[in-house]
């Protein structure tokens, strides 16, 4: 098959981290001998003017490319309902190419509430896709009730884990790799530095739980793309005076990411609102305890035992869920076991099968 993939995301090695999901899919169905051309936005930055511009060019890019190679195309996959599906539809309209919509969250969560206008394109979007696919159950849920979508026409899918990256590797040999202590706790935040992660809240806890284990560290691994917000989280460490003990490191190629899960003690993932969660998963496959939100795709995903589950937007009971992991050593070794099999059923080589099979599905009913 001859695939475009559109995605208003996608790392370069200047932003390595920003949408390496879509890569991963793309690299995987290329391994898979597909033919894959990305159209897609590389410009993790944000603030109006910067979003205006970075998609304004996006999307007159993409009507060359439906000009110069629309008809060349067996499927269209866009990730992300708005604004990545419009130009799919568009595509769809006028070669009567297929295309398959994948839901992460921020799509509908975020986007689709901006206003009127956005939602309606994005169920326009969602009504007239062969196929939608939402990375958790949460989504799906709102895809089928809040959009009228059938649910025949609705799979849930994650982007899934590379485990030829994501694997346990000796906790004391990750740490010397990254010339970290190894007589102390280290806890670990990997994603975007923004308010809707639960940064403010995880600095909090962390607090909290230094007042017991003063040698703990804080490890934060993101991109600092809101520079208003990353004042804020700077000035609610600074007051609750803990900058001794917690450390930001930028963003990381996924190979170096994979070794600071090794490292860590426990996985946080904090999150206000989360369509899946992937990047917990991958945390599991390093055999890292994880602890997360009751929100959105997470609570099923930590589920049975596969993480600790705390209230949204609660420092205190995340302080004790830190504690507990750390202390409880046989409830540790049941977060680490069954996480392990969670990772298992993620795996990218499994979910990747499954996408070409959503294609060629799609294909068929449109013959």
């Amino acid at each position: 098959m001859r695939i475009l993939m559109l995605s208003n995301m996608y790392p370069t090695e200047k932003a390595p981290s920003f949408g390496i999901f879509v890569k991963n899919q793309v690299e995987a169905l290329m391994n898979e001998n597909q033919v894959v051309d990305v159209l897609a936005i590389t410009n993790p930055e944000a603030g109006k003017k910067n979003v205006m511009k970075k998609y304004s060019t996006w999307f007159l890019q993409g009507l060359k490319l439906l000009i110069a190679k629309g008809k060349r195309y067996d499927i269209v996959h866009a990730h992300y309902a708005f604004p990545s599906g419009l130009p799919a539809r568009l595509l769809k309209r006028r070669f009567k190419t297929p295309y398959i919509v994948t839901c992460h969250g921020g799509d509908l969560n975020k986007m689709a509430k901006i206003g009127p206008f956005f939602y309606q394109q994005t169920q326009r979007i969602l009504v007239e896709a062969d196929h939608v696919i939402a990375v958790g159950q949460d989504l799906a849920a709102q895809i089928i009730d809040n959009y009228r979508i059938p649910k025949e026409k609705v799979t849930i899918l994650s982007m899934g884990v590379d485990r030829s990256i994501f694997f346990e590797r000796p906790k004391e040999e990750a740490r010397k790799h990254l010339r970290l202590p190894t007589d102390c706790n280290h806890f670990l935040y990997v994603g975007n530095l923004i308010e809707e992660k639960g940064l403010l809240d995880l600095v909090e806890a962390y607090a909290l739980y230094r007042e017991k284990d003063p040698t703990a560290q804080l490890h934060i691994v993101g991109p600092k793309n809101q520079a208003v917000f990353f004042q804020r989280l700077q000035q609610k460490i600074a007051s609750l005076r803990v900058e001794d003990g917690i450390f930001f490191h930028g963003a990381k190629p996924q190979t170096e990411v994979a070794q600071w899960m090794n490292a860590a003690d426990v996985f946080v993932l904090p999150s206000h609102t989360e369509g899946f969660g992937l990047v917990a998963v991958e945390a599991m496959a390093c055999g890292t305890p994880v602890i997360g939100t009751n929100v959105g795709g997470l609570r099923y995903l930590l589920a049975d035992q596969a993480g600790e589950i705390v209230p949204v937007s609660q420092p205190e009971p995340l302080s004790q869920a830190l504690e507990k992991v750390i202390t409880d050593q046989d409830y540790r070794k049941s977060l680490i076991e069954v996480g392990r099999k969670r990772a298992e059923t993620h795996d990218k080589a499994v979910i990747t099968k499954k996408v070409i099979d959503i294609y060629q599905e799609a294909l068929r009913q449109n013959e």
